[in-house]
Formats: C-alpha cells, sequence, structure tokens
C-alpha cells in the first residue's frame, strides 16, 4: 500500500498491486497503480458473512427480525432456537449478543431477549441496512438513505473542495479516475458496475473532509449504495456520470459553494432505486 499525509499529518492509504514497493510515488505513478473499481478499503459490520454457524444465525435471525417475521410479544427461547436452527447454545448465546450490539434485542435478567422497537435498532449498521433492504422494508430503506445523503453530502463536497492544496494528491487523482470510470460504464450500459463505481465515488468523498463524524458515514454509504444501487433505466446514467465529472472540477477548483450547490443538485437528481435490490454474492450455505 501507498500513503498520503494530508495537511494534519493524518495517513490514507492507497492499495496499489501486490508486490509494489512502499515507497511514496508521484501522481503520474499513482495514477498506473491505483487499484479498480475499489482502492480504498471501507470495513462493513456485515463481516459475520460467511463465518460458520455463528455467522449465518446472525444474518438468519437478523433477517427475520427486520422482517417482522419473530414477533416482540415474547422472547426469543436460546433453547427453541438451537432447536430450530440445529446449533448448539453457545453459537446461540454469541449471536444473540451480536444482534444486542446491533441494538436488535436486549437481554435483562428474569425477562429474557426481547425484540427491541424499530426505533431503538442501529439504522446505520450496515448489517442492518443491508437486513431492511433484503425485506419489506426495502422502500423505506432507500428514501431514507437519499435523505440522509442529501443532508450531508453537499457538506462533504464543501470541506473537500475547501481543502483547495491541502487536499492529498493520491485523492484527487483518484476522485477523477472514478468519475472517467463512471463515464465508462455508463457508456458501456454497466448498471451494477456504475453503482460499485459510484459507491466508491461517494465514500472516498467522505472519507476526504477532514472532518472524522463525516469519515465514518463512508463505510454505511458505501455498504448501503453496494445494496440498494439498482438504478432505474441505463438512459440516465450518461446525463448522472457528466454531473459528477463536474463536481469533480469544482472540487479540484477549490469552489467550495458552487461543489455543495452541485452535490445537492447531483443527489436530487441521482436515479431512485427501485425494484428488488441488488444484493451481494449469495452467502454460502
Amino acid at each position: 500500500m501507498n500513503t498520503a499525509t494530508d495537511s494534519t499529518g493524518r495517513v490514507m492509504t492507497v492499495t496499489v498491486p501486490v508486490g509494489r514497493s512502499a515507497e511514496p510515488v508521484d501522481a503520474a505513478q499513482l495514477r498506473s497503480h491505483v487499484s479498480a473499481p475499489a482502492s480504498l478499503v471501507f470495513p462493513r459490520a456485515a463481516a459475520q458473512r460467511g463465518r460458520g454457524l455463528h455467522g449465518q444465525l446472525v444474518q438468519q435471525l437478523g433477517q427475520m427480525i427486520v422482517a417482522g417475521e419473530l414477533g416482540s410479544d415474547r422472547p426469543l427461547v436460546p433453547e427453541e432456537i438451537g432447536h430450530r436452527f440445529e446449533v448448539s447454545r453457545t453459537v446461540v448465546r454469541e449471536s444473540l449478543r451480536v444482534l444486542e450490539a446491533k441494538g436488535l434485542v436486549s437481554a435483562r435478567p428474569n425477562v429474557g431477549t426481547r425484540i427491541r422497537p424499530v426505533q431503538e435498532w442501529n439504522l446505520l449498521d450496515p448489517d442492518v441496512i443491508e437486513w431492511r433492504a433484503q425485506g419489506p422494508l426495502r422502500g423505506d430503506q432507500a428514501r431514507e438513505l437519499a435523505e440522509l445523503r442529501q443532508a450531508f453530502e453537499p457538506l462533504a463536497a464543501h470541506l473537500v473542495a475547501g481543502r483547495g492544496a491541502g487536499l492529498p494528491e493520491p485523492v484527487r487523482v483518484r476522485l477523477g479516475e472514478l468519475a472517467d470510470m463512471l463515464a465508462e460504464t455508463a457508456a458501456a450500459g454497466d448498471a451494477p458496475g456504475y453503482a460499485r463505481v459510484d459507491a466508491e465515488f461517494h465514500a472516498l468523498l467522505l472519507q476526504a473532509t477532514d472532518n472524522r463524524m463525516l469519515e465514518h458515514l463512508s463505510a454505511v454509504v458505501y455498504g448501503a449504495l453496494e445494496i440498494t444501487g439498482v438504478r432505474a433505466g441505463c438512459e440516465a446514467l450518461p446525463a448522472n456520470a457528466r454531473g459528477h465529472e463536474e463536481l469533480v472540477e469544482k472540487i479540484l477548483a477549490g469552489d467550495g459553494p458552487s461543489a455543495a450547490e452541485h452535490a445537492a443538485t447531483l443527489l436530487g437528481a441521482e436515479p431512485r432505486a427501485v425494484g428488488t435490490p441488488r444484493l451481494p454474492a449469495q452467502r454460502e450455505q
């Protein structure tokens, strides 16, 4: 990996192909080294995926709770869960602890483990986002994500543009590359590919703000856009891609107000997610 240090001395990491030197490279070299479509790593809480019985049970129970298939009128009994899914009590207890950390359930002495109200769930947890997108709440998930992004991404664009010369060169290069990749996938009518690049673009924008709270949202936005990134009609993608190119131009020009205004317009004009969400590869059974 190569690193770039921003104006505060914090290090941003860019992935390069295996075998490359970890020595700093200039912008020209970096353009040929940055991997595509995802040069940055956005950790997902969905790391439970594919990790044996424990991970599978977390996913199954989470999906069922979010879909309303497990009623909140009675406690979740570990023995019943173990019998139903043919797993040990240890696996059940570990899985319920994970769900409790996500705010879906609460465990109390003499009361047992109960499903918590929706308003108490950690709705920014990538697993919860995914489970909502898979179930009957997919429409709410897409709408709420769009509204959330409209609230903070214009600010992110303003902050990134305002960094001016302090914006790390690898970030400047990558924003341009991603804008080019959006144009290429749009011209090819590759909606899934476009959605993946779009997810990295918007996550990188948040990571480059020099605001740690906004940076924290990059993983949420990246994961959520991967899940709900179904695009309505390939004919709309070229115009959307041009909008991203114009946003990059305003950011690199250091025009914060114009970048914020353009980001707000771009988000409002983006095709809405429709139909069944495009989900990650099916988990191993």
